[in-house]
């Protein structure tokens, strides 16, 4: 919501500052003599809207991401290459992390919870591996999932822009009347209707960047969660075989 105020903000400053008719406001408002949409009921000033939320969406993701990140430098684990861990060991470390993850967020808290949970419960490295590995591909099916509107964003915004210009040069093509030609307005009308595809594809770009940018940072953070966990939980906890209901 404050995405999309601060976006209607910004095009009600560019209303005043940009003259009726300019080439500004022609290009970036859709402000001009030729337009066929009712100002603001514009394509560009939609176009703006929809860039907004999901620059906010994923702004969100990317904040989330910094806090992924900061898990990993909060030392749940030891991280020499001497110390070992028992199993009776892990419980305080378990206790610390499960109030740090939901559906939602905490990547290396979510996984050490159930790593650790399937080691006390089965005493089987190989168990909690398995485990391991499993959460982290649900993980990643979770965060890939979670940019399917942004990608739908990513084709509405050209999606829309397309059907500006179709729309314009249709109406232009239709003012051409061979008993009492208006060459003046119809190419107006023909030069602005490109303009709501050119601002789209540039939004779209913009757009694409970005998400792509931070769902790369959001499955490293995922990755570098799942290898801090193997690294520092499974290749470290040293199970007794001879403990009831050990295994290898």
């Amino acid at each position: 919501m404050i995405a999309m105020c601060a976006a209607a903000a910004v095009i009600t400053l560019l209303t005043l500052i940009l003259p009726y008719g300019s080439a500004g406001a022609a290009l970036l408002l859709d402000r001009q003599p030729y337009s066929i949409f009712p100002y603001p009921f514009t394509i560009q000033n939609i176009t703006y809207l929809l860039l907004a939320w999901s620059l906010a969406d994923l702004f969100v993701r990317w904040r989330m991401t910094q806090r992924e990140r900061a898990f990993l430098a909060a030392k749940f684990l030891p991280e020499d290459s001497t110390t070992m861990l028992e199993v009776h060991e892990l419980g305080p470390i378990r206790i610390r992390v499960a109030p740090l993850h939901d559906a939602d967020s905490g990547f290396l808290p979510a996984l050490m919870d159930m790593t650790i949970l399937q080691l006390q419960a089965s005493k089987s490295v190989e168990q909690s591996m398995t485990l391991l590995t499993n959460a982290l591909s649900l993980m990643s099916d979770r965060v890939d999932l979670r940019y399917q509107m942004l990608r739908y964003m990513a084709w509405l915004i050209p999606t829309i822009g397309f059907l500006g210009t179709v729309i314009g040069l249709s109406l232009a093509l239709h003012l051409i009347d061979p008993k009492n030609m208006d060459l003046g307005r119809v190419v107006g009308g023909l030069s602005v209707s490109f303009y709501t595809t050119l601002v789209a594809l540039l939004a779209s770009a913009i757009l694409a960047f970005a998400q792509h940018s931070v769902q790369e940072q959001e499955e490293l953070a995922l990755n570098a969660a799942g290898q801090y966990c193997l690294a520092n939980l499974i290749n470290r906890v040293y199970i007794d075989q001879e403990m009831p209901g050990a295994a290898s």
